[in-house]
């Protein structure tokens, strides 16, 4: 597992310790729970990444790196809101 940070800003995040896809359920639920009790948008789970881990995935492992992310750094602002053009509200 690794997480790249620059200024205290998570960029890219890599892991390969999550591969079951019950598990993984649990965890989305968990956090959209948690999303509708802040008032949060709730977007839906992506049955067909748990459909993958369910029929069993080889071992591996990858990394996201957050272009959004990126683009906050190289204009100097806060919030992403700020840099992405579609928010999820509007997707």
């Amino acid at each position: 597992r690794f997480e790249g940070f620059v200024d205290g800003m998570e960029l890219a995040n890599g892991y390969d310790e999550l591969q079951d896809a019950s598990l993984l359920t649990q965890r989305f639920e968990h956090d959209l729970a948690q999303r509708q009790r802040d008032g949060q948008v709730t977007p839906p789970v992506d049955r067909y990444l748990l459909a993958a881990m369910a029929q069993g995935l080889p071992d591996c492992c990858g990394v996201a790196l957050g272009f959004d992310r990126l683009l906050m750094l190289q204009l100097g602002v806060d919030r992403l809101s700020e840099v992405i053009a579609f928010p999820t509200e509007r997707a």
